[in-house]
């Protein structure tokens, strides 16, 4: 079994309680329910640098990546960097996120907020919406076909924002559908957490022009993002990058300016 089987397996409990705890009427009286999204497509669109950050304490390849910062202190860094928007991780068990991490990021800023998560079930979906998500994100290789137009098409019907990850091209193939609105290539195989970079690049041309093109993990220079520019690339998802220093935010805010001067 590998890592990703695991927290699967995991997830499919852990959503089993949280439904008990949390019926769908409760999530829906949420004042940020009725809350209109902020667009990660339209920022990304009119970006230089199309940074995407991330608040992570830690990972199954890396236990533990920054525990000592508040999520107030790295939303709010994030905030005046000039990133396009930040990717909250809120599984618990292995990455040591939270629904309540996304709940004050939501507070500390008014940038595109993406629930980051292994979505399984549409209350999840609701979920996102209740704490303040604008986008959702949906993994190819835990999700077949018919799974993927259901919770898309559940998430459209919320107003939310669609960011579906691939790995390779059979992914990609099964996925292309009208419901999504940005596609990602994760450079990291979350089976045994290898990074290539190889794989935005062999993927570019097979996503329709349609869908905004995200590439994920294993960034970690301004080189690497001009190269994928010119594959077409408007949307670079950085998270340890910058959560492994003691000031995330400033950190993303230097890596911005050297894109842009380079451009």
């Amino acid at each position: 079994m590998t890592i990703l089987d695991k927290i699967i397996v995991d997830k499919k409990i852990e959503v089993s309680i949280r439904k008990k705890l949390f019926p769908v009427f409760y999530l829906e009286k949420s004042p940020l329910f009725e809350k209109s999204i902020i667009s990660l497509s339209k920022c990304l669109l009119k970006s230089k640098s199309g940074i995407i950050s991330e608040h992570k304490r830690r990972s199954p390849s890396k236990q533990n990546i920054n525990n000592s910062l508040s999520v107030i202190d790295v939303v709010k860094g994030y905030d005046s960097s000039g990133v396009c928007g930040i990717s909250i991780l809120t599984d618990g068990k292995y990455f040591g996120g939270s629904l309540e991490d996304l709940n004050i990021a939501r507070a500390s800023t008014k940038l595109p907020l993406l629930r980051k998560d292994f979505v399984i079930d549409e209350f999840q979906i609701i979920e996102a919406k209740a704490h303040g998500a604008d986008v959702i994100l949906l993994i190819a290789s835990i999700l077949n076909q018919k799974e993927i137009k259901h919770l898309s098409t559940f998430a459209k019907s919320l107003d939310l924002e669609v960011l579906l990850e691939v790995h390779d091209l059979d992914e990609l193939t099964k996925s292309i559908m009208p419901s999504l609105d940005l596609i990602g290539v994760n450079n990291r195989n979350l089976k045994n957490f290898q990074v290539n970079l190889g794989a935005s690049k062999r993927l570019a041309e097979k996503i329709p022009d349609e869908f905004i093109k995200v590439s994920e993990s294993g960034i970690s220079s301004s080189e690497t993002i001009i190269d994928l520019k010119t594959y077409g690339y408007k949307g670079f998802l950085v998270g340890e990058n910058f959560m492994k220093t003691d000031n995330p935010g400033k950190s993303a805010f230097e890596f911005i300016k050297k894109i842009e001067n380079e451009i």
